[in-house]
């Protein structure tokens, strides 16, 4: 559906991944949706680098509370294309407590709760937090990441696309220019009817040399997007009940956002709360980037004693499981679960089972949710009952991305491959009608390789160590490339031969790194 508004064309890349064209000095450029952001975040970049005459390696970035795994991938993915280290994805509706809670001094009054109430130009978040002393705790969360002040302009090109028709008899609506320059004055007027109860469209030679000039009312603006307000009222009240919080309880409704400066957004929201009076101490278009900053400090550990000693607990928005044999999906870490979060579950094989599957989904039922991971083993070799235990991991981290570390482990003997999923890394690790060995021979390559890549870990290994494990994972990577027809025991033993030559030097890597191997 808004495919038919952009003034761009979208097409399918890779995988069916979809990039935009556009042209750019006689010429079609495709660019993904993390590459239109990461030039957003290097403009961003430069300009904090021009204003700090310093450069900068490091970030913070908010998004939505409501997105998913994915879209906090791909942001995440986008700022290391812009050059910077992402250190946190943080919440904004989280980000805008932090800013009211420092804007307050509310953090030595006791515990209150706070709704943070985030329409903007694209998405809508709403959150219920408690605030006491230092710690900033969300206690539920919902929105749609496809509802903002661009759904109240597109409202209004449509109701003045066809009042161009009634008058002119043209049809601008596949024209795009035509529709660039009237969704522009869409969104001016916008802004001018959050002041003044009426004002005028006035856009020359809008098409065939036709101008174009009208008036728009607040209460006509208001009409055609009412059913959208409303929507968010259904929100709030959907983050009540999961907070298990009476609307009466609330001590505070903060406005974040540009599109709360909409009259009839404010009122209906009062009206919701009974009259209670709604909180603009900060500045909608601002709270969210004065938070992040918040969270830069703690993390980087500079700032005051104050702002050091803030303690932010944040939820996951949606379920995270597993679907069942019966396509039933198995929750196992709830929605508005507090993160970091960590799950386990344990598998065995059959009598004579030869594969197994893995899917992961995020949301409240398989039906309609979202696949995150399919994982698929084959060429388990024919064994009794429990003969081998698959161990299913589950970790979301504080930037709600999950993590899936799996360990298939043969029971008898103790022997255990090791790997880690996620969503970077998932085409790579899709196993299908491959030997069982051989797909732990290549994820330990792969999870070695890039273990002693990584300057955090290999600044813990001497040069000779490192060359050993190089010339071992080269050595491996030969012997595979030579061996494409070995059979799975042969697998077996070229893997345990690049353990026992790896294993004095994984040891002296982090636990976690043990872990993921």
């Amino acid at each position: 559906m808004d495919m038919t508004l952009w003034p761009f064309k979208v097409i399918a890349g890779p995988g069916d991944k979809p990039k935009i064209a556009v042209q750019y000095m006689s010429e079609e450029k495709e660019f993904s949706a993390e590459d239109i952001s990461s030039i957003v975040l290097i403009k961003m970049r430069d300009i904090a680098e021009a204003f700090l005459g310093r450069t900068i390696r490091n970030a913070v970035v908010s998004v939505p509370a409501y997105f998913n795994d994915s879209q906090r991938q791909a942001t995440k993915e986008a700022g290391g294309l812009a050059g910077l280290n992402v250190m946190r994805i943080i919440n904004e509706p989280t980000a805008a407590a932090i800013a009211y809670g420092l804007d307050k001094k509310v953090i030595s009054v006791g515990e209150k709760n706070v709704l943070i109430f985030d329409l903007g130009g694209g998405t809508f978040d709403v959150s219920l937090i408690t605030l006491e002393d230092l710690i900033f705790k969300v206690k539920s969360t919902a929105g749609d990441t496809h509802l903002g002040g661009e759904d109240f302009d597109n409202r209004m090109v449509d109701h003045f696309v066809e009042e161009f028709k009634r008058k002119n008899k043209k049809d601008i609506s596949g024209n795009p220019r035509a529709l660039r320059r009237l969704r522009t004055a869409c969104e001016r007027a916008k802004r001018t009817l959050s002041s003044t109860a009426q004002t005028t469209v006035e856009i020359d030679s809008l098409c065939e040399g036709i101008n174009f000039y009208t008036t728009i009312t607040r209460a006509r603006f208001e009409e055609l997007n009412i059913d959208l307000f409303r929507k968010c009222l259904v929100l709030v009240e959907k983050c009540l009940r999961d907070a298990k919080v009476d609307k009466s309880t609330v001590h505070d409704v903060v406005l974040v956002g540009g599109s709360t400066r909409i009259p009839k957004v404010q009122q209906l929201l009062q009206d919701f709360f009974n009259g209670k009076e709604l909180c603009k101490n900060i500045n909608p278009d601002e709270a969210v980037a004065y938070g992040a900053t918040v969270q830069a400090a703690i993390l980087s550990g500079e700032g005051n004693e104050k702002v050091q000693d803030l303690l932010l607990l944040d939820v996951a928005p949606f379920s995270l499981g597993m679907q069942t044999d019966e396509g039933v999906m198995t929750v196992l870490i709830p929605r508005n679960a507090t993160i970091p979060a960590k799950k386990e579950q344990v598998f065995f094989t059959n009598k004579g089972q030869t594969n197994d599957i893995i899917k992961v989904y995020e949301g409240e039922g398989t039906r309609a949710d979202n696949l995150l991971v399919k994982c698929e083993f084959s060429g388990i070799p024919p064994a009794p009952k429990g003969e081998y235990k698959i161990t299913a991991c589950f970790d979301i981290d504080a930037n709600g991305i999950l993590i899936l570390n799996v360990s298939f482990e043969e029971t008898t003997t103790g022997e255990k491959s090791q790997f880690t999923m996620n969503k970077t890394i998932e085409d790579r690790l899709i196993f299908k009608d491959r030997p069982f060995f051989l797909q732990a021979l290549e994820l330990l390559i792969f999870n070695l390789r890039n273990t002693i890549k990584d300057d955090k870990f290999a600044s813990k290994l001497s040069a000779d160590e490192k060359k050993v494990a190089e010339d071992a994972i080269d050595q491996a990577v030969h012997w595979l490339d030579n061996n494409k027809q070995a059979t799975d025991d042969e697998y077996r033993k070229k893997k345990d031969e690049l353990e026992i030559v790896s294993c004095p030097i994984i040891i002296k890597l982090p636990a976690v790194v043990h872990h993921e191997l």
